[in-house]
């Protein structure tokens, strides 16, 4: 009991003195004039940066440390935060909408291209200019080939949430609406040879592999999902996932598949696109 009592003590110490360090530091940094003025609370007060563990052209993972019943914890911080990044963490009602080949070109196309979504980051991947050294493989062919990343949810210290994104060279492929016999080369290369790059790397064999894209997609550059096949990852659902394998096949089948197909999606409400795919579908 001696002994219990003398370990609780101890750790009260330390939190009290990481406390006390972490509002040391925000009285520093975070005072006014000659530095004698209370310190304004900022975001996270209480906690002190320990570590970047992951910084990329798209997002920046920290290690904070604070007082909290555990002692520690890890999140995904964004910050600044702009209008756009609230709305995308908080809760909506979702509704199902079915998309057909005419809704698609006369609608939700043109919609699309009135936005400003900037891909800048992914042809910074492309290049090279980031992200390089986190590249586990590429095919350069401008035409026919991609890189394989692991995607910044993947923290690579297990396997079971294994989850990797190939991107393709080839640009001006927007999504799965695009793809015709001629993209063929392409996702043959990107099942193949993104499945035996992972069987090299991580030692997980193709059959313990989901392998997909996303209708809609989160960015509109062609690109496909690798993830462990007993991981729920995030957009695995029916309503989004649409499986490498069986693309390939209705390309094989039918040239005009995705041109043509209705295609079933989930959309936020509050998401402008939903309202004019049921104010279209009304007429």
């Amino acid at each position: 009991m001696a002994e219990l009592a003398h370990q609780q003590s101890k750790r009260k110490r330390e939190l009290d003195a990481d406390e006390a360090e972490a509002s040391s530091t925000e009285g520093k940094e975070a005072g006014v004039g000659n530095g004698t003025s209370a310190p304004v609370r900022l975001p996270f007060s209480g906690f002190r940066v320990k570590k970047v563990l992951r910084e990329s052209a798209r997002d920046k993972i920290i290690f904070l440390h604070g007082k909290v019943p555990i002692g520690k914890v890890k999140t995904t911080v964004v910050y600044p935060a702009t209008e756009k990044h609230l709305q995308k963490y908080l809760r909506q009602d979702l509704h199902l909408v079915r998309e057909t080949g005419s809704d698609y070109r006369n609608v939700t196309l043109p919609h699309l291209e009135s936005q400003s979504l900037s891909i800048q980051w992914v042809y910074n991947i492309l290049d090279k200019k980031a992200e390089a050294d986190r590249i586990v493989f590429e095919n350069p062919d401008p035409s026919d080939g991609f890189v394989l990343i692991p995607d910044l949810k993947w923290n690579q210290q297990q396997l079971d949430d294994l989850y990797l994104i190939a991107i393709c060279h080839r640009r001006g492929i927007k999504s799965l609406r695009d793809l015709t016999p001629e993209h063929l080369p392409l996702l043959r290369n990107i099942l193949q040879e993104g499945q035996e790059a992972i069987l090299r790397r991580y030692r997980v064999a193709a059959d313990r592999l989901r392998v997909y894209l996303h209708y809609l997609p989160s960015y509109y550059h062609l690109h496909v999902h690798f993830t462990a096949l007993g991981f729920e990852a995030p957009g695995a659902g029916v309503e989004r996932a649409h499986l490498l394998a069986e693309v390939i096949d209705n390309l094989e089948q039918d040239p005009e598949h995705y041109r043509r197909r209705t295609l079933t999606f989930a959309l936020r409400a509050d998401d402008p696109l939903l309202a004019l795919l049921q104010e279209a579908q009304k007429s």
